[in-house]
Protein backbone atom coordinates (compact mmCIF):
# COMPACT_ATOMS: atom_id res chain seq x y z
CA UNK A 1 0.00 0.00 0.00
CA UNK A 2 1.09 3.56 -0.60
CA UNK A 3 -0.05 4.76 2.83
CA UNK A 4 1.98 2.88 5.42
CA UNK A 5 -0.12 4.33 8.26
CA UNK A 6 -3.15 2.38 7.00
CA UNK A 7 -1.31 -0.96 6.83
CA UNK A 8 -2.57 -3.83 9.02
CA UNK A 9 -0.71 -4.55 12.25
CA UNK A 10 0.12 -7.86 13.91
CA UNK A 11 0.17 -7.75 17.71
CA UNK A 12 1.81 -10.72 19.42
CA UNK A 13 1.01 -11.21 23.10
CA UNK A 14 -2.34 -10.29 24.62
CA UNK A 15 -1.48 -9.40 28.18
CA UNK A 16 -2.65 -6.05 29.53
CA UNK A 17 -0.34 -4.04 27.29
CA UNK A 18 -0.91 -6.08 24.12
CA UNK A 19 -4.68 -6.32 24.58
CA UNK A 20 -5.01 -2.58 25.22
CA UNK A 21 -2.85 -1.85 22.16
CA UNK A 22 -4.79 -4.21 19.87
CA UNK A 23 -8.15 -2.85 21.06
CA UNK A 24 -7.07 0.77 20.57
CA UNK A 25 -5.69 0.06 17.10
CA UNK A 26 -8.98 -1.62 16.22
CA UNK A 27 -10.93 1.34 17.59
CA UNK A 28 -8.87 3.61 15.33
CA UNK A 29 -9.87 1.57 12.30
CA UNK A 30 -6.72 -0.51 11.80
CA UNK A 31 -6.90 -4.14 10.66
CA UNK A 32 -5.30 -6.11 13.50
CA UNK A 33 -4.11 -9.69 13.69
CA UNK A 34 -3.67 -10.53 17.37
CA UNK A 35 -1.71 -13.66 18.34
CA UNK A 36 -1.39 -15.33 21.74
CA UNK A 37 -0.46 -18.85 22.78
CA UNK A 38 -3.31 -18.94 25.31
CA UNK A 39 -6.74 -19.89 23.94
CA UNK A 40 -8.39 -18.14 26.91
CA UNK A 41 -7.03 -14.77 25.78
CA UNK A 42 -8.36 -15.23 22.26
CA UNK A 43 -11.76 -16.21 23.63
CA UNK A 44 -11.89 -13.21 25.96
CA UNK A 45 -11.21 -10.73 23.14
CA UNK A 46 -13.15 -12.52 20.42
CA UNK A 47 -15.34 -10.11 18.46
CA UNK A 48 -13.44 -7.05 19.70
CA UNK A 49 -10.37 -7.37 17.46
CA UNK A 50 -10.36 -7.91 13.69
CA UNK A 51 -8.57 -11.28 13.72
CA UNK A 52 -7.36 -13.35 16.68
CA UNK A 53 -5.30 -16.53 16.50
CA UNK A 54 -4.01 -18.96 19.10
CA UNK A 55 -0.47 -19.92 18.12
CA UNK A 56 3.12 -20.25 19.32
CA UNK A 57 4.88 -17.10 18.10
CA UNK A 58 8.28 -18.76 18.55
CA UNK A 59 7.38 -21.23 15.78
CA UNK A 60 8.39 -19.87 12.37
CA UNK A 61 6.00 -22.17 10.52
CA UNK A 62 3.08 -20.97 12.64
CA UNK A 63 3.91 -17.35 11.80
CA UNK A 64 4.10 -18.19 8.10
CA UNK A 65 0.76 -19.99 8.17
CA UNK A 66 -0.88 -16.95 9.75
CA UNK A 67 0.50 -14.70 7.01
CA UNK A 68 2.73 -12.67 9.30
CA UNK A 69 5.39 -12.19 6.56
CA UNK A 70 2.82 -10.13 4.63
CA UNK A 71 2.60 -7.51 7.38
CA UNK A 72 4.55 -4.25 7.21
CA UNK A 73 4.26 -3.54 10.95
CA UNK A 74 4.43 -5.87 13.96
CA UNK A 75 4.41 -5.42 17.73
CA UNK A 76 5.87 -7.95 20.17
CA UNK A 77 3.85 -7.28 23.32
CA UNK A 78 5.06 -10.33 25.26
CA UNK A 79 5.95 -9.31 28.79
CA UNK A 80 7.49 -11.55 31.41
CA UNK A 81 8.57 -14.45 29.16
CA UNK A 82 11.91 -13.02 28.01
CA UNK A 83 12.83 -16.07 25.95
CA UNK A 84 9.56 -15.96 24.00
CA UNK A 85 9.89 -12.19 23.52
CA UNK A 86 13.42 -12.41 22.13
CA UNK A 87 12.75 -15.49 19.97
CA UNK A 88 9.59 -13.96 18.52
CA UNK A 89 11.37 -10.69 17.75
CA UNK A 90 14.24 -12.54 16.10
CA UNK A 91 11.80 -14.43 13.85
CA UNK A 92 10.15 -11.18 12.80
CA UNK A 93 13.58 -9.80 11.93
CA UNK A 94 14.29 -12.97 9.95
CA UNK A 95 10.99 -12.50 8.12
CA UNK A 96 12.18 -8.97 7.23
CA UNK A 97 9.18 -7.17 8.72
CA UNK A 98 9.77 -3.50 7.90
CA UNK A 99 8.67 -1.93 11.18
CA UNK A 100 9.07 -3.97 14.37
CA UNK A 101 8.05 -2.69 17.80
CA UNK A 102 8.63 -4.60 21.03
CA UNK A 103 7.81 -4.22 24.70
CA UNK A 104 10.73 -4.57 27.11
CA UNK A 105 10.51 -5.07 30.85
CA UNK A 106 14.02 -3.76 31.57
CA UNK A 107 16.74 -1.74 29.91
CA UNK A 108 18.82 -4.91 29.46
CA UNK A 109 15.88 -6.62 27.75
CA UNK A 110 15.52 -3.56 25.52
CA UNK A 111 19.20 -3.60 24.61
CA UNK A 112 18.97 -7.23 23.49
CA UNK A 113 15.90 -6.48 21.38
CA UNK A 114 17.68 -3.60 19.67
CA UNK A 115 20.76 -5.72 19.00
CA UNK A 116 18.76 -8.40 17.20
CA UNK A 117 17.16 -5.78 14.96
CA UNK A 118 13.98 -4.46 16.61
CA UNK A 119 13.36 -0.95 15.33
CA UNK A 120 11.44 0.49 18.32
CA UNK A 121 11.64 -0.63 21.95
CA UNK A 122 9.01 0.46 24.47
CA UNK A 123 9.45 0.26 28.25
CA UNK A 124 5.91 1.08 29.43
CA UNK A 125 6.46 0.56 33.16
CA UNK A 126 9.70 2.56 33.21
CA UNK A 127 8.31 5.34 31.00
CA UNK A 128 5.11 5.66 33.03
CA UNK A 129 7.03 5.66 36.31
CA UNK A 130 9.31 8.40 35.05
CA UNK A 131 6.36 10.46 33.82
CA UNK A 132 4.44 10.15 37.10
CA UNK A 133 7.57 11.05 39.08
CA UNK A 134 7.81 14.33 37.15
CA UNK A 135 4.15 15.11 37.84
CA UNK A 136 4.23 14.17 41.52
CA UNK A 137 7.40 16.11 42.29
CA UNK A 138 6.56 19.43 40.65
CA UNK A 139 3.99 21.84 39.22
CA UNK A 140 3.62 20.12 35.86
CA UNK A 141 0.15 19.17 34.68
CA UNK A 142 1.50 16.65 32.19
CA UNK A 143 4.89 15.51 30.93
CA UNK A 144 6.09 13.69 27.82
CA UNK A 145 9.66 12.67 27.08
CA UNK A 146 10.08 13.12 23.33
CA UNK A 147 13.72 12.07 23.07
CA UNK A 148 16.52 11.15 25.45
CA UNK A 149 16.95 14.76 26.56
CA UNK A 150 13.97 16.62 25.10
CA UNK A 151 10.50 16.95 26.58
CA UNK A 152 7.09 18.56 26.25
CA UNK A 153 5.46 19.86 29.42
CA UNK A 154 1.96 21.10 30.16
CA UNK A 155 2.05 23.67 32.95
CA UNK A 156 0.87 27.11 34.11
CA UNK A 157 2.76 30.25 33.07
CA UNK A 158 5.05 31.79 35.71
CA UNK A 159 3.86 35.12 37.14
CA UNK A 160 6.68 37.08 35.52
CA UNK A 161 5.34 36.28 32.02
CA UNK A 162 1.69 37.17 32.62
CA UNK A 163 0.58 39.93 30.24
CA UNK A 164 3.92 40.08 28.39
CA UNK A 165 3.95 39.27 24.64
CA UNK A 166 6.06 36.16 24.14
CA UNK A 167 8.15 37.94 21.54
CA UNK A 168 9.25 40.43 24.21
CA UNK A 169 9.60 38.01 27.10
CA UNK A 170 13.19 36.77 26.55
CA UNK A 171 11.82 33.45 27.74
CA UNK A 172 13.90 31.35 25.37
CA UNK A 173 17.08 33.22 26.22
CA UNK A 174 16.51 32.94 29.97
CA UNK A 175 15.20 29.36 30.19
CA UNK A 176 16.00 27.83 26.80
CA UNK A 177 12.38 26.76 26.25
CA UNK A 178 9.65 27.56 23.73
CA UNK A 179 5.95 28.03 24.42
CA UNK A 180 4.33 25.94 21.71
CA UNK A 181 0.62 26.35 22.52
CA UNK A 182 -1.66 28.11 24.98
CA UNK A 183 -5.15 27.38 26.29
CA UNK A 184 -7.16 30.05 28.02
CA UNK A 185 -9.92 29.07 30.42
CA UNK A 186 -12.98 27.81 28.57
CA UNK A 187 -11.19 27.76 25.21
CA UNK A 188 -9.22 25.26 23.13
CA UNK A 189 -5.45 25.09 22.66
CA UNK A 190 -4.06 27.42 19.99
CA UNK A 191 -0.53 27.86 18.65
CA UNK A 192 1.48 30.48 20.48
CA UNK A 193 2.93 33.38 18.47
CA UNK A 194 5.25 36.29 19.24
CA UNK A 195 2.15 38.41 19.94
CA UNK A 196 0.59 35.91 22.37
CA UNK A 197 0.11 37.26 25.91
CA UNK A 198 -0.27 34.72 28.69
CA UNK A 199 -2.92 35.23 31.35
CA UNK A 200 -3.72 33.93 34.82
CA UNK A 201 -5.45 30.57 34.54
CA UNK A 202 -3.89 29.77 31.16
CA UNK A 203 -2.39 26.37 30.46
CA UNK A 204 0.67 26.25 28.21
CA UNK A 205 2.62 23.57 26.35
CA UNK A 206 6.37 24.15 26.59
CA UNK A 207 9.15 22.34 24.71
CA UNK A 208 12.87 22.17 25.39
CA UNK A 209 15.70 20.16 26.87
CA UNK A 210 14.50 18.10 29.81
CA UNK A 211 16.37 19.96 32.55
CA UNK A 212 15.32 23.33 31.09
CA UNK A 213 11.59 22.60 30.90
CA UNK A 214 11.76 21.15 34.42
CA UNK A 215 13.40 24.33 35.73
CA UNK A 216 10.89 26.52 33.89
CA UNK A 217 7.91 24.55 35.24
CA UNK A 218 9.11 25.13 38.81
CA UNK A 219 8.86 28.92 38.51
CA UNK A 220 6.02 30.39 40.62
Amino acid sequence: MADRNSDPVVVIGLGRFGAALALELTRRGAQVLAIDNRASMAQRLSGQITHIATADSTDMEALRQLGVPDFYRAVVAIGSDLEASILTASLLVELEIDDIWAKAISRQHGQILRRIGVHHVVLPEHDMGERVAHLVSGRMLDYMQVDENFALVKTRPPREYIGVPLGESNLRRKYGVTVVAVKSEGEEFTYATAETELGYGDVIIVSGRTEQVERFAEQP
